[in-house]
């Protein structure tokens, strides 16, 4: 079976079509390369394309005899989103439409979706079950919220089916080296802190030390990337038996705050990763962590990757 990766030479896109591969499918990736990286296209054939490309989309899922598409191609930072709400509405909501449309088109009839916890917003208690109510705060967590909202009524009208995929915090890389954690501009924690610790920068920046948590820094939900694409072979094979649109968490259950991050980075690596304390960022919330039963009970999906050594 052939699957189409939108951003699949993306950081979890590369982890997604190497797990596919591994499971007994061709992950054929589809992607402009804005973000990602050619290199990481180890797993089948890439095709360049944009996603707000309704023609090269319907020719790629037509050519290429495909059956089913996962959807990562976005943009993804928060602080741009606010600044740039345009870029994020116009590529991540027009583009998913445009890539239902050929899907439509094309009677390619299962998607699953890279969603993300930050359609819940600032959520009045942890962990988060996938009924509480959706408020986002940011254009990118707009962006994400109408998609799903997109995704329902196409499998409503159209019997397209799908599988929203709501991340937390997506860290970590895949054991055996072969693809990275590369991002330009880096705005991950875990790299960041480790960059510090390789003296390509000079400290670590914790916006607020002020929070109603145990050390006062924000606590988050880490899963491991690889545990991420799992889920997203276990989502895509639920949908094909089912013939069902469903919307679960994909988190660990367990949360770590940045001080504990850059903790266990200064045991790991011996160095001292100098602390620079700055204001809050607007909207951020003490604590996200998931309630990832439904993921367990849906589709047999248990996190087994331990992010950090406490």
């Amino acid at each position: 079976m052939k699957i189409l990766v939108t951003g699949g030479a993306g950081y979890i896109g590369s982890h997604v079509c190497k797990e596919l591969a591994e499971s007994g499918y061709t992950p054929i990736v589809y992607d402009n390369l804005s973000s990602g990286h050619k290199e990481f296209v180890k797993w089948g054939k890439l095709i360049e394309g944009d996603i707000l490309d309704g023609t090269k989309l319907y020719q790629a899922l037509k050519n290429e005899n495909i059956e089913a598409v996962i959807h990562l191609a976005s943009f993804i930072e928060v602080g741009e989103s606010v600044t740039n709400p345009a870029k994020y509405y116009r590529n991540n909501v027009l583009g998913t439409l445009t890539l239902l449309e050929a899907m439509r088109d094309t009677k390619v009839k299962n998607i699953v979706f890279s969603s993300s916890a930050a359609i819940y917003g600032i959520p009045e208690t942890s962990p988060i079950k996938e009924n509480f109510p959706k408020n986002p705060i940011s254009p990118y967590g707009d962006s994400k919220y109408f998609c799903e909202l997109m995704l329902e009524r196409f499998y409503t009208t159209y019997g397209i089916n799908s599988a929203s995929l709501r991340y937390f915090n997506a860290a970590g890389a895949d054991k055996g080296g072969e693809i990275g954690e590369d991002h330009s501009p880096e705005t991950h924690l875990i790299p960041l802190v480790l960059d510090v610790a390789l003296g390509k920068r000079e400290f670590i920046q914790m916006f607020g030390d002020d929070y109603p948590t145990p050390d006062g820094s924000c606590i988050r939900d880490y899963i491991h990337v690889s545990d991420l694409a799992i889920a997203h072979v276990l989502a895509l094979e639920k949908i094909i038996a089912t013939k069902s649109s469903f919307a679960v968490n994909l988190g660990t259950g367990k949360g770590a705050s940045v001080m504990e991050v850059i903790e266990a980075a200064r045991k790991i690596t011996s160095n001292s990763i100098p602390v620079k304390i700055e204001n809050r960022r607007a909207g951020d919330p003490a604590i996200l962590m998931s309630d990832n039963s439904l993921a367990t009970a849906m589709l047999g999906w248990q996190p087994q990757r331990v992010i950090l050594i406490q």
